[in-house]
C-alpha cells in the first residue's frame, strides 16, 4: 500500500453527524486502499472519545485541539492579515509541524485535503499530488448570509465572502484537483474560478442506504397524537436555525389551521437559544441531542427542509428519501439534487406554498411525494460505492 496524507478541518467521526458523514465515508474508502496518515482538528470535547478508533484505522494520526476561544482569537488575526476569518482560525503551528514531519518521514506521494481551510498547509505539501475537497463553495454561502443580515453583520459577512472567494481561487491554483459536493456546485465553482475548470469535479455526496432503510425496525419516539412533522440537523448551524424559526413561526400556524393536531419536532444537537425559544410555541418540540435521528425520521408523517440559505446536497433530505418518507423542501434545499422527477419530493418556497404541500401530505391528498419513488432515486444516484469512484480517478490519474 502507498502512504497518503489526509488533512481535515474537523475529526471525520462520528458518521451520524451531518458535517462528518462525507469526510468519514471518504476516510473509510481511502483507508482500504492506502496507509492513511490523518491530521485533523477537534473543536468539540465530546469527540476525543473517537480518537482510539481512528488510530486503529490509520497508519498515523495527529489531533489538534481547537477550543472555541482559541478559534475566535485566531479568527481575529484574519482581520489584521486581510484574510477570511474562517481560514485564519485553522493556522496552527503544531499541525504545520506534524504535516512537515510526516511528509519528511513517510514521503507520501499523495495528499487529500478536506475543506478549504486546510489549504493553509499547502506550502508544506510541495511535490505531492494534492486533491482538495472544497465540499461547497463556501464563499457563496457567506454571500447568501450577508443578504439575510443588516448593519455590521452584513458588512462582516460580505467581507468573508470576498476574502474566502479569493482564498478558494488561490487554493484551486495550487492543487491538482478540486472536488465539490454536487455537479451544480462544481459548475458554480468552474464559473467563479474558470482557470480551475479543467480540474474541478463533482464527488456527489451520498447516503448509506442500508443504514437508512425502511426495512429496519425503529422504536417510535413520538408521544400519542400527531400527525408529526420533523426537521433533523445540527441546531447550532445558522441555516438550520433560520429554517426552523421560519417554519415554526410562519408555516406551522398555517398548517394547524387545517390540521389542528399537527406537531413540529426539531431534532438535533446543540439547539441555539433562538431554537430553544421555539419550544414555547403551540405544537413545537425541541429535542436537543438524541441517540438516533432514524427513529424520528421513520415515524414522522412528513420530513421538511425549509432552508432559505443552503449549499450543496442536504444529508437530511437524502436520509429521509432513503427511508421512503414524504419530503417537502425549499428550492435552496433541492438545488444540489440532480435527476429528480415529479412525485419524488415536493418543492415549495413561500410560507403559503410550503404549508399547502405539508398539509396535503398530512391529509393524504393524491399527487404528493411517493416515498418508494424517492428511495429509488437515492439508490440510482446517491450510493457511496459508485460515487467514490471519482475520488479514485483523481488520486491516480
Amino acid at each position: 500500500m502507498e502512504d497518503l496524507l489526509y488533512l481535515a478541518h474537523r475529526i471525520p467521526y462520528p458518521p451520524n453527524k451531518g458535517d462528518k458523514i462525507r469526510s468519514w465515508h471518504i476516510l473509510q474508502h481511502l483507508a482500504a486502499r492506502y496507509r492513511v496518515h490523518l491530521g485533523c482538528f477537534i473543536d468539540d470535547p465530546a469527540d476525543w472519545q473517537h480518537t482510539d478508533m481512528l488510530e486503529r484505522l490509520c497508519a498515523g494520526t495527529f489531533f489538534a485541539p481547537l477550543p472555541r476561544l482559541r478559534s475566535r482569537l485566531r479568527s481575529l488575526t484574519g482581520l489584521l492579515r486581510g484574510e477570511a476569518l474562517s481560514v485564519a482560525c485553522y493556522r496552527d503551528a503544531a499541525m504545520r509541524d506534524w504535516v512537515r514531519a510526516t511528509v519528511a518521514a513517510v514521503k507520501p506521494r499523495t495528499a487529500f485535503l478536506y475543506s478549504s481551510q486546510t489549504g493553509v498547509y499547502l506550502d508544506a505539501l510541495s511535490g505531492l499530488r494534492t486533491v482538495m475537497d472544497l465540499v461547497d463553495v463556501d464563499s457563496d454561502k457567506w454571500a447568501q448570509y450577508a443578504k439575510a443580515q443588516s448593519g455590521p453583520m452584513r458588512l462582516l459577512y460580505e467581507r468573508e465572502a470576498r476574502t474566502l472567494g479569493r482564498f478558494e481561487a488561490q487554493v484551486a491554483g495550487q492543487v491538482d484537483a478540486c472536488l465539490l459536493v454536487s455537479e451544480p456546485e462544481a459548475a458554480l465553482f468552474r464559473d467563479r474560478v474558470p482557470q480551475a475548470a479543467g480540474k474541478t469535479f463533482a464527488l456527489t455526496s451520498s447516503v448509506d442506504t442500508d443504514r437508512f432503510s425502511p426495512a429496519r425496525g425503529y422504536p417510535d419516539p413520538f408521544p400519542a397524537g400527531g400527525p408529526m412533522i420533523a426537521f433533523t440537523g445540527a441546531m447550532d448551524y445558522w441555516p438550520n436555525v433560520d429554517a426552523v424559526c421560519w417554519f415554526a413561526r410562519e408555516i406551522l400556524p398555517l398548517i394547524r389551521q387545517r390540521v389542528a393536531e399537527a406537531r413540529f419536532y426539531i431534532v438535533g444537537f446543540k439547539p441555539a437559544p433562538e431554537v430553544q425559544a421555539l419550544a414555547g410555541l403551540p405544537g413545537v418540540t425541541v429535542t436537543g441531542a438524541i441517540a438516533d435521528t432514524r427513529d424520528y425520521i421513520a415515524h414522522a408523517d412528513c420530513i421538511v427542509a425549509p432552508l432559505r440559505v443552503a449549499r450543496g446536497i442536504q444529508n437530511k433530505v437524502l436520509e429521509a428519501m432513503a427511508m421512503e418518507k414524504p419530503v417537502v423542501i425549499s428550492r435552496h434545499a433541492a438545488q444540489g439534487l440532480t435527476g429528480l422527477q415529479p412525485g419524488e419530493v415536493a418543492v415549495a418556497d413561500t410560507a403559503a406554498s410550503m404549508a399547502e404541500a405539508v398539509t396535503a401530505v398530512l391529509s393524504g391528498q393524491p399527487g404528493m411525494p411517493d416515498g418508494q419513488a424517492a428511495r429509488r432515486r437515492v439508490l440510482a444516484n446517491y450510493g457511496w460505492e459508485a460515487n467514490l469512484k471519482v475520488l479514485d480517478r483523481v488520486l491516480q490519474p
